[in-house]
Protein backbone atom coordinates (compact mmCIF):
# COMPACT_ATOMS: atom_id res chain seq x y z
CA UNK A 1 0.00 0.00 0.00
CA UNK A 2 1.17 3.65 -1.19
CA UNK A 3 1.00 5.93 1.58
CA UNK A 4 -0.64 8.34 -1.16
CA UNK A 5 -3.23 5.74 -1.41
CA UNK A 6 -6.00 7.73 -0.53
CA UNK A 7 -10.23 5.85 0.06
CA UNK A 8 -13.20 6.84 1.61
CA UNK A 9 -12.23 5.13 4.79
CA UNK A 10 -12.90 7.45 7.68
CA UNK A 11 -10.44 7.75 10.58
CA UNK A 12 -12.06 6.87 13.99
CA UNK A 13 -15.07 5.67 12.24
CA UNK A 14 -15.19 1.99 13.51
CA UNK A 15 -12.42 1.86 16.28
CA UNK A 16 -14.23 0.84 19.68
CA UNK A 17 -13.79 3.08 22.49
CA UNK A 18 -12.44 2.73 26.14
CA UNK A 19 -11.84 4.30 29.53
CA UNK A 20 -9.71 4.31 32.05
CA UNK A 21 -10.93 4.97 35.35
CA UNK A 22 -8.37 5.63 38.64
CA UNK A 23 -9.53 5.32 42.13
CA UNK A 24 -7.31 6.87 45.14
CA UNK A 25 -7.00 9.96 46.73
CA UNK A 26 -3.06 9.40 47.02
CA UNK A 27 -3.79 9.70 43.46
CA UNK A 28 -5.61 12.81 43.26
CA UNK A 29 -3.48 14.34 46.43
CA UNK A 30 -0.58 13.76 44.29
CA UNK A 31 1.02 11.28 46.61
CA UNK A 32 1.60 8.53 43.64
CA UNK A 33 2.31 8.75 39.98
CA UNK A 34 -0.66 6.95 38.14
CA UNK A 35 1.21 4.69 36.34
CA UNK A 36 -1.33 2.37 35.93
CA UNK A 37 -3.13 4.23 34.04
CA UNK A 38 -0.52 5.29 31.63
CA UNK A 39 0.06 0.84 31.70
CA UNK A 40 -3.36 0.23 30.60
CA UNK A 41 -3.91 2.71 28.13
CA UNK A 42 -0.70 2.01 26.07
CA UNK A 43 -2.11 -1.69 26.12
CA UNK A 44 -5.40 -1.19 25.34
CA UNK A 45 -4.48 0.72 22.26
CA UNK A 46 -2.31 -2.01 21.38
CA UNK A 47 -5.50 -4.26 21.40
CA UNK A 48 -7.12 -2.23 19.10
CA UNK A 49 -9.40 0.25 21.22
CA UNK A 50 -9.01 4.25 21.33
CA UNK A 51 -9.16 5.55 25.00
CA UNK A 52 -10.89 8.31 24.82
CA UNK A 53 -11.07 9.04 28.86
CA UNK A 54 -8.45 8.62 31.62
CA UNK A 55 -10.49 9.76 34.94
CA UNK A 56 -9.11 9.71 38.11
CA UNK A 57 -11.47 9.94 41.21
CA UNK A 58 -10.55 10.17 45.19
CA UNK A 59 -12.03 7.32 47.80
CA UNK A 60 -15.64 9.26 47.71
CA UNK A 61 -18.60 7.35 47.12
CA UNK A 62 -20.33 9.77 45.03
CA UNK A 63 -17.60 10.56 42.60
CA UNK A 64 -16.86 6.93 41.91
CA UNK A 65 -20.58 6.01 41.08
CA UNK A 66 -21.17 9.14 39.12
CA UNK A 67 -17.62 9.22 37.14
CA UNK A 68 -18.68 5.15 36.72
CA UNK A 69 -22.48 5.82 35.41
CA UNK A 70 -21.54 8.98 33.19
CA UNK A 71 -19.05 6.85 31.47
CA UNK A 72 -21.16 3.96 30.82
CA UNK A 73 -23.82 6.21 29.55
CA UNK A 74 -25.05 4.81 26.31
CA UNK A 75 -24.71 8.28 24.54
CA UNK A 76 -20.75 7.83 25.16
CA UNK A 77 -20.54 4.94 23.22
CA UNK A 78 -17.87 3.60 25.48
CA UNK A 79 -17.22 -0.53 24.80
CA UNK A 80 -14.98 -1.14 27.68
CA UNK A 81 -13.74 0.79 31.21
CA UNK A 82 -11.08 -0.71 33.04
CA UNK A 83 -10.90 0.43 36.62
CA UNK A 84 -7.68 0.36 39.20
CA UNK A 85 -8.14 0.60 42.88
CA UNK A 86 -10.16 0.45 46.26
CA UNK A 87 -10.24 -3.69 46.40
CA UNK A 88 -8.62 -3.30 49.43
CA UNK A 89 -9.85 -4.33 52.63
CA UNK A 90 -9.86 -0.56 54.81
CA UNK A 91 -12.68 1.62 54.86
CA UNK A 92 -11.58 3.60 52.16
CA UNK A 93 -11.81 1.32 49.75
CA UNK A 94 -15.03 1.74 48.26
CA UNK A 95 -15.34 0.55 44.77
CA UNK A 96 -17.01 -2.93 44.93
CA UNK A 97 -19.86 -1.63 47.59
CA UNK A 98 -20.63 1.20 44.70
CA UNK A 99 -20.65 -0.84 41.98
CA UNK A 100 -23.09 -3.12 43.78
CA UNK A 101 -25.01 0.18 44.35
CA UNK A 102 -24.82 1.97 41.19
CA UNK A 103 -26.01 -1.65 39.45
CA UNK A 104 -29.02 -1.87 42.10
CA UNK A 105 -27.98 -5.56 43.49
CA UNK A 106 -26.30 -7.08 47.01
CA UNK A 107 -22.93 -7.84 47.69
CA UNK A 108 -22.49 -11.64 47.52
CA UNK A 109 -19.53 -13.53 49.36
CA UNK A 110 -17.36 -16.10 46.53
CA UNK A 111 -16.03 -18.85 48.64
CA UNK A 112 -13.26 -19.70 46.27
CA UNK A 113 -12.22 -15.89 46.99
CA UNK A 114 -12.46 -15.88 50.70
CA UNK A 115 -10.53 -19.34 50.94
CA UNK A 116 -7.66 -18.56 49.12
CA UNK A 117 -6.85 -15.08 51.27
CA UNK A 118 -7.40 -17.55 53.69
CA UNK A 119 -4.89 -19.23 52.58
CA UNK A 120 -2.23 -16.54 51.48
CA UNK A 121 -2.71 -15.69 55.27
CA UNK A 122 -2.00 -18.87 56.22
CA UNK A 123 1.22 -19.25 54.12
CA UNK A 124 2.52 -16.36 55.97
CA UNK A 125 2.04 -17.98 59.29
CA UNK A 126 5.32 -18.48 60.29
CA UNK A 127 5.26 -14.67 61.02
CA UNK A 128 2.29 -15.08 63.04
CA UNK A 129 -0.11 -12.46 61.27
CA UNK A 130 -3.55 -14.35 61.28
CA UNK A 131 -6.00 -12.68 58.88
CA UNK A 132 -8.23 -9.81 60.30
CA UNK A 133 -11.53 -10.12 59.86
CA UNK A 134 -11.71 -7.24 57.54
CA UNK A 135 -10.23 -8.95 54.58
CA UNK A 136 -13.09 -10.34 54.09
CA UNK A 137 -15.00 -7.73 52.63
CA UNK A 138 -12.58 -8.86 49.68
CA UNK A 139 -14.38 -12.09 48.81
CA UNK A 140 -17.66 -10.17 48.35
CA UNK A 141 -19.14 -8.58 45.36
CA UNK A 142 -21.63 -7.74 43.25
CA UNK A 143 -24.05 -10.35 42.53
CA UNK A 144 -24.01 -11.79 39.25
CA UNK A 145 -20.26 -10.11 38.83
CA UNK A 146 -17.35 -12.32 37.24
CA UNK A 147 -15.14 -12.67 39.66
CA UNK A 148 -10.88 -12.08 38.33
CA UNK A 149 -8.82 -14.38 40.21
CA UNK A 150 -5.67 -13.04 41.77
CA UNK A 151 -2.74 -14.98 41.95
CA UNK A 152 0.01 -12.64 43.51
CA UNK A 153 -2.23 -10.78 46.16
CA UNK A 154 -5.86 -10.85 48.39
CA UNK A 155 -7.40 -8.20 45.89
CA UNK A 156 -9.38 -11.01 43.25
CA UNK A 157 -10.83 -8.48 40.83
CA UNK A 158 -14.71 -8.82 39.00
CA UNK A 159 -16.13 -7.72 35.42
CA UNK A 160 -19.98 -6.47 35.56
CA UNK A 161 -22.09 -5.55 32.86
CA UNK A 162 -23.39 -1.78 33.29
CA UNK A 163 -26.16 -0.97 30.18
CA UNK A 164 -23.79 -1.49 26.63
CA UNK A 165 -20.70 -1.15 28.36
CA UNK A 166 -17.97 -3.93 29.89
CA UNK A 167 -16.75 -3.45 33.37
CA UNK A 168 -13.47 -4.13 34.62
CA UNK A 169 -12.09 -3.81 38.15
CA UNK A 170 -8.58 -4.90 39.33
CA UNK A 171 -6.65 -3.91 42.59
CA UNK A 172 -4.31 -0.59 42.44
CA UNK A 173 -1.38 -2.64 43.18
CA UNK A 174 0.45 -2.53 39.71
CA UNK A 175 1.92 -5.92 39.50
CA UNK A 176 -1.53 -6.93 40.30
CA UNK A 177 -3.29 -5.65 38.31
CA UNK A 178 -1.36 -6.48 35.44
CA UNK A 179 -1.54 -9.79 36.30
CA UNK A 180 -5.23 -9.53 36.18
CA UNK A 181 -5.61 -7.77 33.04
CA UNK A 182 -3.31 -10.38 31.26
CA UNK A 183 -4.70 -13.47 32.98
CA UNK A 184 -8.30 -12.72 32.70
CA UNK A 185 -8.84 -9.83 30.72
CA UNK A 186 -6.92 -9.61 27.40
CA UNK A 187 -8.66 -12.86 26.20
CA UNK A 188 -12.38 -11.75 26.92
CA UNK A 189 -11.81 -8.36 25.10
CA UNK A 190 -10.31 -9.70 22.17
CA UNK A 191 -12.86 -12.98 21.87
CA UNK A 192 -14.70 -12.01 18.25
CA UNK A 193 -17.82 -13.31 20.11
CA UNK A 194 -17.57 -10.35 22.62
CA UNK A 195 -18.07 -8.01 20.22
CA UNK A 196 -16.14 -5.66 22.63
CA UNK A 197 -13.23 -4.59 19.77
CA UNK A 198 -12.71 -4.74 16.11
CA UNK A 199 -9.44 -5.30 15.41
CA UNK A 200 -8.66 -2.20 12.48
CA UNK A 201 -5.57 -0.92 13.61
CA UNK A 202 -1.79 -1.62 14.20
CA UNK A 203 0.85 0.62 15.94
CA UNK A 204 4.64 0.41 15.45
CA UNK A 205 6.93 1.98 17.29
CA UNK A 206 10.50 3.30 16.78
CA UNK A 207 12.89 4.25 19.60
CA UNK A 208 15.53 7.14 18.44
CA UNK A 209 18.16 8.94 20.57
CA UNK A 210 20.42 11.45 19.36
CA UNK A 211 17.73 14.23 18.45
CA UNK A 212 15.11 16.28 21.20
CA UNK A 213 11.63 15.20 20.56
CA UNK A 214 10.85 18.99 18.35
CA UNK A 215 13.72 17.94 15.80
CA UNK A 216 12.61 14.49 15.11
CA UNK A 217 9.08 15.74 14.56
CA UNK A 218 11.05 18.28 11.92
CA UNK A 219 12.50 15.66 10.23
CA UNK A 220 9.08 14.06 10.39
CA UNK A 221 7.08 17.41 9.71
CA UNK A 222 5.94 16.34 5.67
CA UNK A 223 5.27 12.91 6.74
CA UNK A 224 3.22 13.70 9.41
CA UNK A 225 1.17 16.57 7.79
CA UNK A 226 1.20 14.37 4.30
CA UNK A 227 0.06 11.15 6.19
CA UNK A 228 -2.86 12.84 7.87
CA UNK A 229 -3.70 14.21 4.54
CA UNK A 230 -3.41 11.52 1.97
CA UNK A 231 -3.95 9.00 4.14
CA UNK A 232 -6.87 9.61 6.54
CA UNK A 233 -6.30 6.56 8.76
CA UNK A 234 -2.36 7.47 10.26
CA UNK A 235 -1.53 9.17 13.11
CA UNK A 236 2.20 9.71 14.24
CA UNK A 237 2.66 10.78 17.80
CA UNK A 238 5.47 11.12 20.11
CA UNK A 239 6.84 10.44 23.58
CA UNK A 240 10.11 11.71 24.98
CA UNK A 241 11.35 9.03 27.84
CA UNK A 242 14.81 11.43 28.30
CA UNK A 243 16.75 10.97 26.65
CA UNK A 244 15.18 9.08 24.28
CA UNK A 245 12.13 9.48 21.33
CA UNK A 246 9.77 7.31 20.71
CA UNK A 247 7.50 8.02 17.36
CA UNK A 248 4.48 6.09 17.29
CA UNK A 249 3.05 5.11 13.93
CA UNK A 250 -0.98 4.31 14.14
CA UNK A 251 -2.77 3.10 11.12
CA UNK A 252 -6.19 2.15 11.25
CA UNK A 253 -8.07 0.44 7.90
CA UNK A 254 -10.96 -1.24 7.10
CA UNK A 255 -9.35 -4.94 9.01
CA UNK A 256 -6.36 -5.71 10.77
CA UNK A 257 -4.55 -6.98 7.83
CA UNK A 258 -4.70 -3.90 5.77
CA UNK A 259 -3.59 -1.47 8.99
CA UNK A 260 -0.34 -3.61 9.40
CA UNK A 261 0.56 -2.87 6.16
CA UNK A 262 -0.08 0.64 6.30
CA UNK A 263 1.71 1.09 9.47
CA UNK A 264 4.93 -0.66 8.22
CA UNK A 265 4.64 1.01 5.05
CA UNK A 266 4.68 4.61 7.07
CA UNK A 267 7.54 3.33 9.75
CA UNK A 268 9.89 2.67 7.09
CA UNK A 269 9.41 6.57 5.92
CA UNK A 270 10.42 7.16 9.60
CA UNK A 271 13.43 5.07 9.75
CA UNK A 272 14.24 6.53 6.56
CA UNK A 273 14.16 9.76 7.58
CA UNK A 274 15.31 9.13 10.56
CA UNK A 275 18.42 6.92 9.54
CA UNK A 276 20.82 8.03 11.85
CA UNK A 277 18.58 7.98 15.15
CA UNK A 278 16.54 5.17 14.47
CA UNK A 279 17.75 2.61 16.28
CA UNK A 280 14.76 -0.24 17.41
CA UNK A 281 11.40 -0.75 18.41
CA UNK A 282 8.69 -0.55 21.12
CA UNK A 283 10.78 -2.37 23.97
CA UNK A 284 14.26 -2.02 22.67
CA UNK A 285 15.99 0.24 24.39
CA UNK A 286 19.65 2.16 23.52
CA UNK A 287 21.30 0.18 26.30
CA UNK A 288 19.78 -2.81 24.39
CA UNK A 289 20.59 -1.51 20.66
CA UNK A 290 24.08 -0.83 21.83
CA UNK A 291 24.86 -4.08 23.67
CA UNK A 292 23.50 -6.15 20.74
CA UNK A 293 26.41 -3.81 18.13
CA UNK A 294 29.00 -5.11 20.93
CA UNK A 295 28.20 -8.62 20.99
CA UNK A 296 28.10 -9.13 17.38
CA UNK A 297 31.00 -7.36 17.05
CA UNK A 298 32.69 -9.42 19.44
CA UNK A 299 34.51 -6.16 20.88
CA UNK A 300 35.39 -5.79 24.70
CA UNK A 301 34.82 -2.64 26.45
CA UNK A 302 36.30 -0.63 29.19
CA UNK A 303 35.13 2.90 30.71
CA UNK A 304 37.39 5.58 32.87
CA UNK A 305 33.89 7.73 34.45
CA UNK A 306 34.39 11.15 36.53
CA UNK A 307 31.56 13.20 36.17
CA UNK A 308 28.97 10.13 35.26
CA UNK A 309 29.86 8.72 38.22
CA UNK A 310 29.39 4.90 37.26
CA UNK A 311 26.05 5.91 34.90
CA UNK A 312 27.88 4.21 31.97
CA UNK A 313 28.68 1.34 33.20
CA UNK A 314 25.19 1.11 34.60
CA UNK A 315 23.90 1.12 31.28
CA UNK A 316 26.23 -0.86 29.67
CA UNK A 317 25.87 -4.22 31.92
CA UNK A 318 21.75 -2.61 32.33
CA UNK A 319 20.99 -5.74 29.46
CA UNK A 320 21.15 -9.28 30.33
CA UNK A 321 24.77 -10.93 29.06
CA UNK A 322 27.08 -7.91 29.20
CA UNK A 323 29.66 -10.24 30.48
CA UNK A 324 30.38 -10.70 27.32
CA UNK A 325 31.49 -7.25 26.27
CA UNK A 326 32.27 -5.17 29.16
CA UNK A 327 35.06 -6.19 31.31
CA UNK A 328 35.01 -3.52 33.71
CA UNK A 329 35.75 0.52 34.73
CA UNK A 330 37.02 2.93 36.98
CA UNK A 331 35.12 5.66 38.64
CA UNK A 332 37.74 8.36 38.93
CA UNK A 333 36.31 11.32 40.71
CA UNK A 334 39.44 12.35 42.91
CA UNK A 335 42.60 13.25 40.69
CA UNK A 336 44.34 10.74 42.97
CA UNK A 337 42.37 7.78 41.65
CA UNK A 338 42.98 9.06 38.11
CA UNK A 339 46.86 9.28 38.60
CA UNK A 340 47.02 6.32 40.82
CA UNK A 341 44.48 3.83 39.18
CA UNK A 342 44.96 5.32 35.37
CA UNK A 343 48.06 6.33 35.10
CA UNK A 344 47.10 10.02 34.32
CA UNK A 345 50.06 12.43 34.58
CA UNK A 346 50.10 14.86 37.41
CA UNK A 347 51.61 17.37 34.94
CA UNK A 348 48.31 16.67 32.37
CA UNK A 349 46.74 17.78 35.01
CA UNK A 350 48.38 20.90 36.37
CA UNK A 351 48.62 22.08 32.30
CA UNK A 352 45.14 21.43 31.22
CA UNK A 353 42.67 20.14 34.55
CA UNK A 354 40.86 17.63 35.14
CA UNK A 355 38.25 18.74 33.10
CA UNK A 356 39.86 18.63 29.42
CA UNK A 357 40.18 16.59 26.59
CA UNK A 358 43.85 15.76 27.37
CA UNK A 359 42.88 14.31 30.76
CA UNK A 360 39.96 12.76 29.05
CA UNK A 361 42.67 10.65 26.59
CA UNK A 362 44.85 9.73 29.34
CA UNK A 363 41.46 8.28 31.57
CA UNK A 364 40.48 6.29 28.33
CA UNK A 365 44.10 5.07 27.38
CA UNK A 366 44.19 4.07 31.11
CA UNK A 367 41.69 2.20 31.30
CA UNK A 368 42.73 -0.04 28.26
CA UNK A 369 45.89 -0.60 29.83
CA UNK A 370 44.61 -1.63 32.95
CA UNK A 371 42.19 -4.20 30.79
CA UNK A 372 42.22 -6.09 28.27
CA UNK A 373 39.29 -4.17 26.41
CA UNK A 374 39.53 -3.59 22.96
CA UNK A 375 37.56 0.00 23.22
CA UNK A 376 37.40 2.50 26.10
CA UNK A 377 35.82 5.44 27.01
CA UNK A 378 36.91 8.48 29.06
CA UNK A 379 34.29 10.76 30.53
CA UNK A 380 35.09 14.31 32.01
CA UNK A 381 33.14 17.30 32.84
CA UNK A 382 30.97 19.88 35.23
CA UNK A 383 28.02 18.60 35.88
CA UNK A 384 26.94 21.25 38.61
CA UNK A 385 25.11 22.67 39.84
CA UNK A 386 28.60 24.20 41.32
CA UNK A 387 32.51 24.05 40.13
CA UNK A 388 31.96 25.93 36.72
CA UNK A 389 34.36 29.01 35.63
CA UNK A 390 34.30 31.34 32.23
CA UNK A 391 36.20 28.92 30.19
CA UNK A 392 34.84 26.16 31.48
CA UNK A 393 31.30 26.58 32.46
CA UNK A 394 28.94 24.25 33.82
CA UNK A 395 27.47 21.33 31.43
CA UNK A 396 31.41 21.41 29.59
CA UNK A 397 32.14 17.41 29.54
CA UNK A 398 35.47 15.94 27.47
CA UNK A 399 34.99 12.69 26.35
CA UNK A 400 37.98 10.51 24.51
CA UNK A 401 37.42 6.87 22.51
CA UNK A 402 40.55 4.87 22.30
CA UNK A 403 41.07 1.50 20.83
CA UNK A 404 44.18 -1.05 21.43
CA UNK A 405 45.58 -0.24 18.55
CA UNK A 406 46.33 3.16 19.54
CA UNK A 407 43.99 5.63 17.71
CA UNK A 408 42.52 8.17 20.27
CA UNK A 409 39.44 10.65 19.23
CA UNK A 410 38.47 13.38 22.34
CA UNK A 411 35.60 15.51 22.17
CA UNK A 412 34.50 18.44 24.52
CA UNK A 413 30.55 19.18 24.33
CA UNK A 414 28.17 21.79 26.71
CA UNK A 415 24.91 19.97 27.47
CA UNK A 416 22.92 22.73 29.50
CA UNK A 417 20.38 21.55 32.11
CA UNK A 418 20.30 19.96 35.49
CA UNK A 419 23.14 18.17 36.95
CA UNK A 420 21.16 14.95 36.39
CA UNK A 421 20.89 15.97 32.64
CA UNK A 422 24.40 16.44 32.03
CA UNK A 423 25.09 13.33 33.74
CA UNK A 424 22.39 11.24 31.72
CA UNK A 425 23.15 12.80 28.43
CA UNK A 426 26.98 11.86 28.95
CA UNK A 427 26.56 8.20 29.80
CA UNK A 428 24.09 7.86 26.89
CA UNK A 429 26.65 10.13 24.27
CA UNK A 430 29.34 7.39 25.65
CA UNK A 431 27.46 4.63 24.45
CA UNK A 432 26.50 6.08 20.90
CA UNK A 433 30.74 6.52 20.88
CA UNK A 434 30.72 2.67 21.56
CA UNK A 435 27.97 1.93 19.18
CA UNK A 436 29.89 4.21 16.22
CA UNK A 437 33.16 1.96 16.88
CA UNK A 438 31.34 -0.84 16.99
CA UNK A 439 29.58 -0.46 13.47
CA UNK A 440 32.10 0.63 11.81
CA UNK A 441 34.64 -2.17 13.21
CA UNK A 442 36.56 -0.08 15.26
CA UNK A 443 37.68 2.37 12.50
CA UNK A 444 37.16 5.28 14.75
CA UNK A 445 37.44 8.30 11.93
CA UNK A 446 34.07 6.62 10.75
CA UNK A 447 32.49 6.29 14.02
CA UNK A 448 32.40 9.81 14.96
CA UNK A 449 29.81 9.35 12.08
CA UNK A 450 27.23 8.05 14.15
CA UNK A 451 27.98 11.23 16.65
CA UNK A 452 28.07 14.03 14.81
CA UNK A 453 24.96 13.27 13.29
Amino acid sequence: MMLDDCDTWTYGQHMSKAAILSIGTELTRGELLNSNAHWLADRLVALGFTVVEHATVPDDAERIRGTLLRLADPTEDVKVIVCTGGLGPTSDDLTTAVVADALGVELTRDAASLAWIEQRFRDRGHRGIPMPAINEKQADFPAGARVLSNALGTAPGFSVQIAQTRAYFMPGVPREMKHIFDTHIVAELTDPANGLVERRTHQVHIRCFGLGESAVAERLADLDLGGAKRHPGITIGYRATFPEIEVKVLAEAEDEVAATKLAEATAAEVWRLLPDVAFGGKDETYSLYVAKLLKSSGLRVAVAESCTGGLLGKLLTDPAGSSAYVLGGVISYANSVKTGLLGVSEAVLREHGAVSEEVARAMAEGALRRTEADLAVGITGIAGPDGGSEQKPVGTVCFALANRSGATLTFTERFPGTRDFVRSYSAYYALRLFAGAAVEKLDLAKATRVHEA
